[in-house]
């Protein structure tokens, strides 16, 4: 076996890492398309269809078949995470511009952590459970001076 051949089928880290990046670039890719679409149950809906896709494309991308489920996971678990906190912050008076940005800035930033080992699984888990707890502390919408007015 020549050199040539050894640097092609030579890779630096193990499948658990590509498949742990697949599913942190799945989580940011979810979070980004629920910020996008998401301000209704619908659009949350597609946007979990969708993260999980694109998911499985950059997973088919950077390995095999356990890098594109990692991806699904990833965009599932993104979307899940982020749907409902995304529907309580517009109910609670949040503007869908600013949310919108915010979140999308921590989609690219979700991403970005993915390549660092072991971070990927964390953001698969971390992301649906912080916002499941999120979700339970929304505020109602504050009524204000409403009831002046009446």
């Amino acid at each position: 076996m020549g050199t040539c051949a050894l640097a092609l089928h030579w890779r630096p880290v193990g499948g658990w890492y590509w498949i742990g990046v697949a599913l942190g670039f799945g989580v940011g890719i979810g979070v980004l398309l629920t910020a996008l679409l998401g301000a209704s149950t619908a659009g949350w809906a597609v946007a979990a269809v969708l993260g999980a896709g694109l998911g499985a494309f950059v997973g088919l991308q950077l390995g095999d078949w356990p890098e594109a489920i990692g991806g699904v996971v990833g965009g599932i678990a993104g979307a899940a995470g982020v749907g409902r906190v995304l529907q309580g912050t517009l109910r609670a008076g949040g503007t869908r511009g600013g949310t919108a940005v915010l979140l999308g800035v921590g989609a690219v930033i979700v991403a970005a952590l993915a390549l660092v080992p072991a971070i990927g699984y964390l953001e698969a888990l971390a992301v649906p459970a912080l916002g499941a707890r999120f979700r339970r502390r929304t505020p109602k919408r504050y009524a204000g001076l409403r009831s002046l007015a009446d």
